[in-house]
This record gives structure tokens, C-alpha cells and sequence, in this order.
């Protein structure tokens, strides 16, 4: 959804059920020119969800590795993949800037693309 902020998740039963949501809009250039967005006031609504691939920054965290047991980064902070993008983490998959470093966003979306595929098979496995 173009212009829309998730502020909460909400759980239920131990499991993200849904994303509350803000509308955003472009406010004025600033002096840099960069229309930044700003919130819509009253714009708030529920997206039923039952998964949540949050998608921010241009490389992991220095505390990632430490973190996250299992998970593993490269010399250049990001995270090890291969070539089904699984991590050095069971059932933990990952791409674009945090495999990757910082690239243009449609490598990213192709990553996943890639992903959605090979999480589908691993899942799939599973049964």
C-alpha cells in the first residue's frame, strides 16, 4: 500500500493477527526539495495479517549476529544467504539491502520475488 505507515502489530495467541495502519501523504519540499510524508489525521484502519516481513534500513544491525542466535553476517555486516536465500538460521530467510548492502529497490523486490518462492518450498517441505 503506497503512502501507508504499519505503527502497531497486534498479537493473538502467540501470533501477529493484525497491522494497524496510517494513511500518509507528501507534505511541502523542504529545503533539500524532498517532499517528506506526513500522516493523513483520522486515516487509521486494520489490516488483517497472519505474517509481518518488515522491510526498513540498508544494512542489519551491528547487533543482529549477537541477537539472533544462529544467524550469521558477512565482513561487510550483511547476512549470509545462499542461494534459495535461506540463512545460516533455520527457517530464516532473507534479501535485498540486508544480503545484498545498499542497492537499487528493484533488485531488492526481486530478492523477494526469489524469497516468496523458496520460503513457499521450504514450508511446503514441511508437511
Amino acid at each position: 500500500m503506497y503512502l501507508t505507515v504499519p505503527y502497531r502489530f497486534v498479537g493473538e495467541g502467540g501470533v501477529v493477527a493484525a497491522a494497524e495502519c496510517r494513511k500518509m501523504q507528501l507534505g511541502a519540499p523542504d529545503e533539500s526539495g524532498r517532499r517528506r510524508p506526513e500522516a493523513i489525521r483520522g486515516s487509521e484502519f486494520v489490516l488483517n495479517v497472519d505474517i509481518v516481513v518488515l522491510a526498513i534500513g540498508y544494512e542489519p544491525d551491528d547487533l543482529l549476529e549477537k541477537t539472533t542466535p544462529g544467524l550469521r553476517t558477512t565482513n561487510w555486516k550483511t547476512v549470509r544467504v545462499d542461494e534459495e536465500y535461506h540463512t545460516t538460521r533455520q527457517g530464516v530467510f532473507a534479501g535485498g539491502d540486508n544480503v545484498n548492502g545498499a542497492d537499487l529497490v528493484v533488485t531488492a523486490m526481486a530478492d523477494g520475488r526469489r524469497a516468496a518462492v523458496a520460503i513457499h518450498n521450504y514450508l511446503a517441505s514441511l508437511r
